[in-house]
Formats: structure tokens, sequence, C-alpha cells
């Protein structure tokens, strides 16, 4: 039993390592599409609603794959689907770097929403299953800081590229970055399958019986959509409202984001203490009390100094959020359901994804540019308070006595 222990304890940490390289280098382009494909789509002549397709599309296929994706990794394991992830976002930035018009841009959100579908269910499934109990918060943190660093790494060095290539066409800019970013996402390919092996529990059953949804998920299901759709509401908007409103250029906008990017390159492990430490819910209901505040503001803003302040306060708000939602489905699902658990949780987050950027476009069109933010900054409210009356603590968290 002892050698058994230490076999483990050697595995965790050389599992979760390769993990987070894999994670790191296919998130190089993640930064810089939420900045450009906006602004790139309208110059193609994208409106706003088409623009907020360009999000809902990225959404689609993990709505449709993910309940039953997650039952597959109970069945037969997390490696093969991690590495179909991981070849997916390949895949999908070849496809952006032959993207010349609004249906081709379309097509590549689609196959990077394979990608997605695949690889963030899968490593969230892998970090339940090697995460110590009362480290979980951490671990989850960790896996959100390897993806925001590869994406502010990949930021500013395309940002860099673009901005020394002004003399050349936009268009052989675009497939050259993105070929590159292929590249990276090929990295990350070889990370996973060189170094993350089956994670799966030795006692799992091949035959994944069907359990009754417990009524917790089903409650954290709905606040999750619910405050996904308000949240993928606004962010297709942003840069565009930003650049109407401000008149600022995409390189100033992305300056501005630079202290929030940096706040969750290297914060969401040690917020993920706070989760172990004192409990999930308290970090849950202040990201969601403080992403309000910020949506609320947005429409108020005039200057990129304000942008930035509000910017680094709502990024502390999701930081402190996101490992904590993580760690509480690990918490109340079943060892040998927990595919299924995180099928259901992020399958209930991806269908608010595909219809509040479609909803928030046309809101924007139809009934002015601050409506968005403001619905957005009631339903992050609503979803606090339902996390603090309906979300029960499954067990007491121990306290950590020395870092994860």
């Amino acid at each position: 039993m002892d050698q058994e222990t230490s076999t483990e304890s050697l595995q965790r940490p050389a599992t979760l390592r390769s993990l987070w390289k894999a994670i790191f280098w296919v998130s190089f382009p993640f930064g810089i599409l939420s900045f450009v494909l906006p602004i790139y789509g309208k110059d193609l002549g994208a409106s706003a609603l088409e623009i907020g397709g360009f999000f809902s599309a990225l959404s689609v296929i993990p709505v449709i794959v993910r309940p039953f994706l997650g039952r597959a990794l109970d069945r037969w394991g997390r490696r093969p689907f991690l590495l179909i992830g991981l070849l997916s976002h390949a895949v999908a930035m070849i496809a952006f770097s032959f993207s010349s018009t609004v249906v081709m841009l379309t097509v590549a959100r689609f196959v990077q929403g394979l990608g997605t579908a695949f690889l963030w269910l899968t490593a969230y499934t892998i970090v339940a299953d090697k995460a110590k109990e009362t480290g979980r918060g951490h671990d989850f943190g960790l896996i959100d800081e390897a993806a925001n660093r590869g994406a502010i790494i990949g930021t500013i060095l395309g940002f860099t590229a673009i901005m020394n290539l002004t003399s050349v066409e936009w268009k052989q800019i675009w497939f050259w970055l993105f070929s590159c970013y292929a590249v990276l996402s090929i990295l990350g390919l070889w990370f996973g399958w060189r170094g993350v092996g089956e994670t799966r529990p030795a006692n799992g059953s091949l035959q994944v019986e069907g359990r009754p949804i417990s009524g917790q998920l089903l409650a954290l299901m709905s606040i999750v959509f619910i405050t996904g759709a308000s949240t993928a509401m606004v962010w297709p908007l942003l840069m565009v409202f930003l650049q109407d409103i401000l008149q600022a250029e995409v390189w100033a906008l992305a300056t501005a984001y630079l202290p929030a990017a940096l706040l969750s390159a290297y914060l969401p492990s040690h917020m993920g203490k706070i989760a172990d430490r004192w409990g999930r819910k308290p970090p849950m209901i202040a990201g969601l009390v403080v992403g309000a505040i910020a949506s609320a503001l947005i429409p108020q803003l005039r200057s990129i100094i304000g942008l930035a302040t509000l910017w680094a306060v709502e990024t502390l708000g999701y930081i402190a959020l996101l490992p904590a939602e993580r760690a509480f489905v690990a918490d109340i699902a079943g060892e040998d359901v927990r595919g299924t658990s995180y099928g259901l949780y992020t399958f209930a987050y991806f269908l608010g994804a595909v219809l509040g950027p479609l909803i928030g476009g046309w809101l924007y069109d139809t009934y002015g540019h601050g409506t968005p933010f403001y619905l957005n900054a009631f339903v992050l409210l609503l979803g606090g308070l339902l996390v603090a009356i309906v979300l029960r603590e499954s067990k007491p968290i121990k306290t950590l006595v020395t870092g994860n």
C-alpha cells in the first residue's frame, strides 16, 4: 500500500504538469481572437448580430456533444478525448489562417468549438481525478493560469506582429499569424501525447450505470446557464462598444486589458486556495457581485484608464468565481461519474453561451448600446443571490496546512 501511495504521489504532479504545458501552448490564440475577431468581422461587413454569431458558433458543438461526451469519459477514459481536443484546436488555427470571409470565419469557429468541447471537459475531469480534495480549487486555478498565460503571451506577440507589419496586406498578416498559432497548438498536442496518461479511477466500471442527477447539480446548472448566457451576451460587443464610445484603436484596448490579463495569469491558483480554505460559495457570490457592478459601469466609461481599472476589478471577481465553481462540481460528483457531471455542468454554460451573443447583438442594435450591459448586471446579481440561497456545501472544507 505504501508503494502504491508513493507511485500515485509522483504520478499526480507529473500528469498535471504535462496538462498545464499542453493547455499553455494551445491557448496562445485565445486572447487575440477575443480582441480581433469582432473587429475583423466588422471590417468584413458583419453586423452586431453576425459578430455575436461568431461567438455562438464556438459554443454550438459543445452544447451538442458534452452531455454525451461526459458519459464517454467515464466509460472509455480521459486521454483519447484530450488528444482529440488538442488536435481539433490545431486544425481550427489552420482554418482561421485561410479565413477571409464571414462564412469562413464562422466555419473556423465551429472547428474550434469541437476542440473546446473535448479539451476543457476532459481537462476539468483530469484535474478532478488527480487533485486532492482539499486542494481542488488551487489545482483548477492552475489550469486557468496555464490558459491565461498562454493567451496573454500570444496576444502580445500577435499585436506586436500586427503593429510592425502595417505595410503588409491584412489578409497576409492574418494568414501567417494563425499559421504560427497552429504550430504552437501542435506543440501542445505533443505535450498532451507524451505526458498525460489515463487518469480514470481504476475501480471505475466500464459500463457506467445511469444515476439520477443530484438536485445540487441541477441547481448549479441553472445558475451557470443564466449567468453564462448573460456574460456571453456582452463580451462580443465590448470591443465594438468601446471603439464606438472611446474611439480607441485596438492596440490601446489591448493595452488597457493588460493589467487584467496579468491578474488572470498569476492569481487563479491563489484565489482557488480561498475556496479550499473557506468554502466554495463565498468566492462564487463575490465574483458574481463584482462582475455585476463592473458590467453596470461599462456604459459610463469615457477613458482608457477607467477601462483598465474596471477590467482589473472585474477580473478579480471572475478568477475568484471559476476555480470555486469547478471545485464545487468535483465535490458533489461521484468518483465514477465525474465526466458525466462535468459534461452536464459545461453543457449548461455553453447552452447559455450559444444564446447570449445572439440576444446581446439584437439588444445592442435595437434598444441601445448600454442595454446588454445593464441586463447582464441584473442577471449576475440574481445569480449571486441564487448561489447564496440554493447551493449547499457538500462537506466541510478542511483548512490547508501547506500549499498544494
